[in-house]
């Protein structure tokens, strides 16, 4: 189950973040909310899943879930640009994440 939670810490990184541009500066009251209940909600799933999951293998995994699902998202949502580097990098990422799943088995 934790890692469950693991996963569902990640998904709600990348709504507080979208969420968090969404709101101008903390000028649109409606992303704002949602920015602090996906923060809220993401911090609390990252604390189950640290119950039974190594710090060092769920904070690295979290955040890597959080910064692959923003780049999609920047991508498909608002158009940013994409190129070899940043393709690169994000891979780099997947990468990591990937292999720390194997390691903890």
């Amino acid at each position: 189950m934790a890692w469950v939670y693991l996963a569902v810490a990640g998904l709600l990184e990348i709504v507080w973040a979208v969420a968090m541009k969404q709101s101008y500066g903390f000028t649109r009251l409606t992303p704002t909310l949602l920015m602090v209940a996906g923060m809220a909600g993401s911090f609390g799933f990252l604390a189950l899943a640290m119950r039974s999951l190594p710090l060092g293998t769920v904070y690295p995994m979290w955040t890597g879930i959080g910064a692959i699902g923003t780049f999609l998202v920047g991508f498909i949502l608002f158009g940013e640009q994409i190129n070899v580097m940043r393709v690169a990098a994000v891979l780099m990422i997947v990468g990591g994440v990937v292999t720390l799943k194997m390691a903890h088995g």
